[in-house]
């Protein structure tokens, strides 16, 4: 089969449009035809190396795939998976025997990791993934298969830091910063079903009328109004808002705290502008703020999100695909910023 294949972490000249063979599936395994495979941000940190992170080479990234059915194990025996089903994947790799996964907190598992990050993913034509991680689309999913390879780890993830992390009420005012991401855009989609205000920052005015038309009720380019938390609270007559979601990191977190009401909630999932921020414990304390950590999410988030996506209540928003000799290409659009919503690599 041909594959994305990583043979050293690095630039993004290190990945490598070859021939690869094609797995065979365990027992208690399925073989996928891949249909689609979209980006994360976490394919450039992978690709560039993570400390501690020692992985089989070559590697193969890619945690969101989507694709049909084309073999199934010797001791698959779940009546839903059949030959040619369409079918996306449980990105989260975790034991199912641990204390944490016995309460269904599958991405506290002792063990856990992510698809494309630690063990082979879906930058190929095909994969072998245990039957226990392989979800149905169902005929009447109002999206194509190839665009459900954009939703289980966004929608997820995003999924588990309203619902699970910060515990949404309704009405609340929430601001997400940066709004082009696969994560930032299903967090807009998932916290208007709930009714909430939404603020989204961006540094492109296109992005924010884009991100108006998903919904989102204030738009703040932070190029033109650096201190956004600034215009947040001009706009709630000094209150702040309840919630910030923020995988910015370095770049955003003081304002994103800045930007809470008293006894606010700041909800993280990343640092893509880097891991280590200052934090005013001052501010914590008096204003009473939670922070809070969220990584991926549970097998219980995955089904329910889904759900909502197949009832056409919430949409993957696909900026473009590509094939998948282009996965340079596609990388290169993902550093420099130049999307809006998925982009996805199409065997």
């Amino acid at each position: 089969m041909k594959a994305v294949l990583l043979h050293e972490h690095g630039k993004i000249e290190n990945l490598k449009y070859e021939e690869f063979p094609t797995p065979e599936p365990k027992p208690n395994e399925i073989l996928v035809k891949v249909e689609g495979v979209a980006l994360n941000h976490l394919d450039l940190f992978v690709r560039r190396g993570l400390p501690g992170l020692k992985l089989e080479m070559p590697h193969i990234l890619g945690s969101d795939i989507s694709g049909k059915i084309t073999e199934l194990g010797s001791e698959v025996s779940n009546s839903n998976l059949t030959i040619g089903q369409g079918v996306v994947i449980d990105p989260g790799i975790y034991c199912g025997t641990c204390e944490f996964c016995c309460q269904g907190q599958h991405s506290l598992c002792n063990t856990y990791g992510i698809l494309g990050e630690h063990k082979r993913g879906g930058y190929a034509e095909y994969i072998a993934i245990p039957s226990s991680h392989v979800i149905p689309v169902p005929k009447s999913s109002p999206i194509s298969l190839l665009d459900a390879s954009a939703v289980p780890l966004t929608f997820m993830t995003a999924y588990h830091m309203l619902m699970d992390r910060a515990k949404i009420k309704l009405g609340e005012d929430v601001l997400i910063t940066g709004i082009s991401g696969g994560v930032a855009l299903a967090a807009l989609q998932i916290a208007k079903t709930v009714g909430a205000r939404i603020f989204v920052t961006s540094s492109s005015d296109d992005k924010l009328q884009q991100a108006k038309e998903l919904g989102a009720d204030f738009l703040i380019n932070y190029n033109s109004t650096p201190d956004f938390h600034k215009e947040v609270f001009r706009i709630t007559q000094k209150r702040g808002v309840d919630i910030v979601i923020d995988s910015a990191g370095q770049a955003t977190w003081q304002k994103s705290m800045r930007s809470l009401r008293k006894g606010g909630r700041l909800v993280t999932c990343g640092a893509t502008t880097g891991p280590i921020a200052e934090t005013n414990i001052n501010l914590l304390f008096w204003k009473q703020f939670d922070l809070l950590g969220s990584t991926m999410g549970t097998r219980g988030d995955l089904n329910s999100v889904l759900e909502l996506v197949w009832q056409g209540r919430l949409k993957p928003v696909i900026d473009r695909v590509l094939p998948l000799s282009e996965a340079q290409f596609a990388h290169t659009l993902l550093e420099n910023g130049d999307h809006f919503g998925k982009i996805i690599l199409q065997p």
